[in-house]
C-alpha cells in the first residue's frame, strides 16, 4: 500500500492512541465520560497533513474543452439518508467550481440526477445520465443496493463512474470494466469495526443488522472478524421505528457494545431506544451512520456512539474546508466530502489531459496514479482502490471527531 504524509500523520496518532488503550483505558483527553461513551478518553485528531503532490481540481489552468463537456453526479439529493449524498454532491461541485474558475477555456458543466438512495428508483436517472452524449464520466452512485442495480447500464454505455461510497464487496465480482470504488470495500470496513470494539474494551457485542444490500454484506464481514465476541444477533428493516424486540435482545445478552450495520435512518432512534432502556454499552456504527444527522437525530443517546468510515475526516483540512463551505452554507465537510470531490477531480484531470470522450476517459482513469487529499486513487483490474485506509471516529461535544487510522 502506498502511504502519503496523510496516511503516515494518522497511523502514528493511532498507533500512540494503541499504547494508551493498553495501558490507560480510562484516560481523558479532556471530554467527560458522559460526552464520549462508556470507555471515554480516545484522543481525537485535531489535525491532519494534506501531502504536497495532492492532485486538486483547478489543475494547472490551461485546460481546453468544448462548451457543452459535462460530468454527473448520480445518487441521493432527498429521501431518508440523503445528507450522505449531499456531502458527496457538494465534494463534487466544490471540485466543479475550482476547476472552472482556474481554466477559463474548458467550463465543464456539472448534472445531477437524486435516486434518493433507493435501488428500485436509481435505473432511471441512471439511463437519463447514459443517454446524454455529452456526460462524460460519473461520480456515484454513493450506496451499494443502487449501484448493484445499475453498474450493468454503465457498462453497457461504456461511461465510466466512480462510487465515493458504496462498499459491497461483490461489486467488483461483476466484470464491470467502468466501475471504480473510491475507497476500501466492507472486507476492509467489517474487521475495523471489530477492531474498533476491540480498542475501546469491548468484548460482548451484538451485531445488528439492516436489510440493505450495504449492510447485509457489512455484517457478515464484521461477523467473520468479530468471532466468539458475537453474544447476539438481530435484524432490523427499512424505516423500523419500533426497536422494542431487538433492544430486549441486547439487553438480555449484557452486551456491552452493538455494532450496527446499516443507516443513520434506522440506526438514530435504534441508539434511542437502547439508551432509554437503559443500556450502558457502546454503539458503534460504519460509514453509513457516521453523519452529524445521526447525532442530531439520536440526541443525548448519541454521546455512547463510535463510528468507522474509509473517509478522510475534511474538516480536518483547512483549504479543503474553506471551499467545501463555499458550496454548502456554511456547513462544515461531512462523511464522503472528501471523496466527492477527490473522485471528481479524478475525471476533471482527465478531461484536461485531453480525455474529451467516453472511451479516452475510460481508459484514464483505468491507468490512473495520484494523490487526492484523502489517500492514493489507483485501481486494480477490477476496480478496487490499493490504498485502503479506514478512520475511527467517536462523539464528542455535540458532534463527530476523527480518532485516527484504524490499521
Amino acid at each position: 500500500m502506498k502511504r502519503n504524509s496523510l496516511a503516515i500523520t494518522l497511523a502514528a496518532s493511532v498507533s500512540a492512541l494503541g499504547l494508551a488503550l493498553t495501558g490507560c483505558a480510562n484516560q481523558s483527553s479532556g471530554a467527560s465520560s458522559d460526552e464520549t461513551g462508556e470507555a471515554g478518553g480516545l484522543p481525537v485528531v485535531d489535525t491532519i497533513d494534506v501531502p504536497e503532490n495532492v492532485v486538486k481540481a483547478a489543475g494547472k489552468g490551461d485546460a481546453k474543452c468544448d462548451s457543452d463537456t459535462t460530468i454527473a453526479y448520480v445518487g441521493a439529493q432527498t429521501g431518508d439518508n440523503a445528507q450522505l449524498g449531499l456531502n458527496i454532491s457538494n465534494g463534487v461541485q466544490q471540485a466543479i467550481n475550482e476547476h472552472n474558475e482556474a481554466n477559463k477555456d474548458c467550463q465543464v458543466k456539472l448534472v445531477k440526477l437524486d435516486t434518493e438512495g433507493d435501488p428500485s428508483k436509481a435505473t432511471g436517472p441512471t439511463s437519463q445520465v447514459v443517454k446524454n452524449s455529452k456526460v462524460l464520466g460519473v461520480v456515484g452512485l454513493p450506496f451499494s443496493g443502487e449501484s448493484k442495480s445499475t453498474g450493468k447500464v454503465f457498462e453497457d454505455a461504456g461511461l465510466v463512474h466512480i462510487t465515493p461510497a458504496a462498499t459491497g464487496p461483490d461489486l467488483t465480482a461483476n466484470g464491470w470494466k467502468t466501475f471504480f470504488r473510491g475507497l476500501g470495500n466492507d472486507t476492509v470496513q467489517g474487521p475495523a469495526l471489530a477492531q474498533l470494539a476491540e480498542k475501546i474494551g469491548k468484548s460482548k457485542v451484538c451485531l445488528i443488522q439492516d436489510d440493505s444490500e450495504y449492510g447485509m454484506g457489512l455484517a457478515k464481514q464484521t461477523k467473520e472478524a468479530l468471532g466468539d465476541k458475537v453474544v447476539c444477533e438481530d435484524k432490523v428493516l427499512t424505516k423500523q421505528r419500533d426497536f422494542a424486540p431487538t433492544v430486549t435482545k441486547v439487553m438480555s445478552a449484557k452486551a456491552d457494545a452493538v455494532i450496527y450495520s446499516g443507516y443513520y435512518a434506522e440506526g438514530a432512534p435504534f441508539d434511542s431506544a437502547l439508551v432509554d432502556k437503559g443500556y450502558e454499552g457502546v454503539f458503534i456504527g460504519p460509514d453509513g451512520v457516521k453523519d452529524d444527522t445521526f447525532v442530531k437525530q439520536a440526541g443525548d443517546a448519541a454521546k455512547n456512539a463510535y463510528f468507522t468510515c474509509a473517509c478522510v475526516p475534511g474538516d480536518l483540512i483547512p483549504e479543503f474546508s474553506k471551499g467545501y463551505e463555499k458550496v454548502s452554507n456554511g456547513k462544515a465537510p461531512g462523511t464522503y466530502s472528501v471523496e466527492g470531490y477527490d473522485t471528481a477531480t479524478v475525471l476533471l484531470s482527465g478531461i484536461d489531459a485531453g480525455k474529451t470522450d467516453r472511451k479516452g476517459l475510460l481508459d484514464y482513469v483505468t491507468s490512473y496514479d495520484g494523490v487526492g487529499y484523502g489517500k492514493t486513487y489507483k485501481w486494480d483490474d477490477k476496480g478496487e482502490l490499493t490504498d485502503k485506509a479506514v478512520y475511527g471516529y467517536k462523539t464528542t461535544e455535540g458532534t463527530i471527531k476523527s480518532v485516527g487510522k484504524i490499521d
